[in-house]
Formats: structure tokens, C-alpha cells, sequence
């Protein structure tokens, strides 16, 4: 069972409790936007196997957003972080690379 601490709240709570919200750190486009770049923006995800960084809320929590970084082959979670922020926290981004030596941010589909 897939378990997220809520960075808003500090609960752990169980997958039961939370409601996927998708790839995170995704540049959304606005009603100035082509229409390529909007169906980019609807349709185009990465979905690469290995690290990646999504937004999830505590539905039957605290109900806020929140980001999560998790191995999508073996879901290990390595952690979460508020949903205000334009990339991962350096910490988070340190315990991957330690996890998963030559892992960088930006390098393997995660967003950037």
C-alpha cells in the first residue's frame, strides 16, 4: 500500500485517503496559449518508469495539494513537499541521487 506523509498536515496517510492529481512541475498553459501548446499541456505526459514527481491531495485529510517524489517501478516514496514549489527541495533531491546514483533533476523525464 502506497503510504504519503502530508507535508500540510504531517499525517501519514494511506493511498485510501489521497486522490492522484497527475504529473507535477507541468507548465500549464493559459487562453493566450496556441493550440499546440494547449494539447501539449492536456495530453503530453512523460509517464517514465523510474523517479517521478506528482501532485496528490489528502482528500479525507486536510483536503490541500501536495507533491510527492516516488519510484514509479518499485514505489518507493522518497518524499513529499508543499505544491507551491517550482522544483523539489534540495534535501529531497539529495536522498534520490543517494538512492539512485547519476539521478539529477531535470535529467530523466521529472518534469523539467
Amino acid at each position: 500500500m502506497l503510504i504519503l506523509t502530508c507535508p500540510c498536515c504531517g499525517i501519514d496517510a494511506c493511498e485510501t485517503e489521497l486522490s492522484p492529481g497527475g504529473e507535477a512541475h507541468v507548465t500549464r498553459e493559459g487562453p493566450g496559449a496556441s493550440d499546440e501548446a494547449f494539447e501539449g499541456y492536456l495530453f503530453d505526459r512523460i509517464n517514465a518508469k523510474g523517479v517521478n514527481f506528482e501532485r496528490w491531495r489528502h482528500a479525507y485529510g486536510c483536503g490541500k495539494w501536495f507533491l510527492a517524489a516516488r519510484d514509479s517501478a518499485t514505489l518507493e516514496v522518497f518524499g513529499t513537499y508543499p505544491a507551491q514549489s517550482k522544483a523539489p527541495p534540495q534535501d529531497l533531491c539529495a536522498r534520490i541521487s543517494e538512492k539512485r546514483p547519476g539521478w539529477r533533476w531535470g535529467s530523466f523525464g521529472d518534469g523539467q
